[in-house]
């Protein structure tokens, strides 16, 4: 999701600042700058321009085991990759954010916050954390700073390759949504793209489902 927004976005004619795990990110990407960030530091220590126009916080993580067998490490490491690393980047970034004229922020949650699935409880706590931190900046940064939240369903990226790992895999991950596909992370893009865009001006403190219809539809 991330590489795809940043595509969108810098070929769009945006610069656009990335602060990734181990500094990398695919080349011959114009209007592009990398840094290196790790979402599990406690100190956030980046080059950021002085003025922001948005901010997107994608890193994340998917813990799939049964309650019993999820630890205290666990829950604690959903949790501040998830939210605390959203808290830390947000608190650096907010100064340049101030300063324009108009600011947006996007955050991640997941479809299973709203809907209880079996062996979520970990990840769904800490991204439920991150719907109740977007919506309260949203009321505390308004109206210079938008906040909004985007709940997505299984995507087809690398962080999910686990759960994707065959063609039966795949097609039973398809056959859950109503859609009957999943989530692709160039529409996801396109998405964030919306949100921070003077075309969703009108919108903040918003959790926005886009997960095939498994959060809301069930058919007979």
């Amino acid at each position: 999701m991330g590489l795809e927004t940043v595509k969108l976005l810098s070929g769009n004619g945006n610069h656009v600042t990335c602060a990734v795990r181990g500094g990398e990110t695919q080349a011959g990407l114009a209007n592009v700058s990398v840094q290196a960030y790790d979402a599990l530091s406690e100190e956030v220590s980046l080059d950021l321009p002085e003025t922001l126009d948005g901010l997107v916080y994608f890193p994340g993580t998917i813990t799939l085991k049964p309650f019993h067998r999820l630890s205290d490490a666990d829950f604690l490491r959903d949790y501040e990759v998830n939210a605390l690393g959203a808290v830390r980047l947000i608190r650096a970034a907010l100064p340049a954010l101030k300063k324009a004229e108009a600011a947006s922020i996007v955050l991640f949650s997941t479809v299973a916050v709203r809907t209880g699935m079996p062996f979520h409880a970990s990840i769904a706590a800490a991204k439920g954390a991150v719907e109740g931190l977007g919506r309260s900046l949203a009321a505390e940064l308004a109206p210079r700073i938008r906040v909004n939240v985007i709940a997505p369903s299984l995507t087809n990226t690398p962080l999910a390759s686990g759960l994707l790992g065959s063609n039966e895999k795949v097609e039973a991950a398809k056959n859950r949504h109503p859609a009957k596909t999943l989530g692709d992370p160039a529409d996801f893009a396109r998405l964030v793209d919306f949100l921070l865009s003077d075309a969703s001006r009108f919108m903040t403190g918003q959790v926005i489902k886009m997960d095939g219809g498994l959060s809301s539809l069930r058919l007979f």
